[in-house]
């Protein structure tokens, strides 16, 4: 049920994600809904971003092997150039989705959101740092790439098109290199 409110999530933004809408699209009976989260609608809401917020930043984490964050810059990337094609441009970040649209829809999303990119930006930071680059402007280069990433997949979603991305990457790579 979250992998499926994650999906409709990335699709249609948090006002899409319905108890109905997660149920016709996982195929899961009503009666799991109120077994599994009691809370209701907003429970997987916050759930199902939780979830993929904790998937990126373990995909950060996990390609962040010896501090090279140009790879980890690299895979990013990668996944959503693949996300956004096997969607064909239908599905963007479910955690951008989330902070657009669910202040007045998800009561507590702006702090899960919050908590999410704070995530996102400190595993940046830190391979950053395990790279050798300086705290304060690892901080504000994991700004620059956490920021330039979601514009870029708003953009390909936009205009259908994945060279956004691209560009990102091509832009952002002369930044990650240490000046020794």
């Amino acid at each position: 049920m979250l992998d499926s409110a994650v999906l409709l999530l990335r699709e249609r933004g948090a006002a899409g994600v319905t108890v109905d809408a997660v149920l016709a699209h996982s195929g899961a009976p009503r009666g799991s809904v109120y077994h599994h989260f009691p809370g209701g609608r907003n429970e997987i809401v916050l759930g199902a971003v939780r979830q993929a917020g904790d998937y990126i930043a373990d995909m950060v984490r996990d390609s962040a092997a010896g501090g090279d964050v140009q790879r980890t810059v690299e895979g990013l990337v990668r996944f959503w150039k693949r996300a956004l094609t096997k969607t064909e441009f239908q599905a963007g970040c479910p955690v951008a989705a989330m902070a657009m649209d669910s202040r007045d829809l998800v009561p507590d999303a702006g702090e899960v959101v919050r908590e999410i990119f704070a995530q996102w930006h400190a595993s940046l930071a830190d391979v950053l740092s395990a790279g050798g680059f300086p705290a304060p402007r690892a901080q504000r280069l994991a700004t620059l790439v956490v920021s330039a990433i979601e514009g870029a997949i708003i953009l390909c979603r936009a205009n259908r098109d994945l060279s956004p991305l691209d560009d990102v990457l091509v832009e952002i790579a002369p930044l990650l290199e240490r000046d020794d």
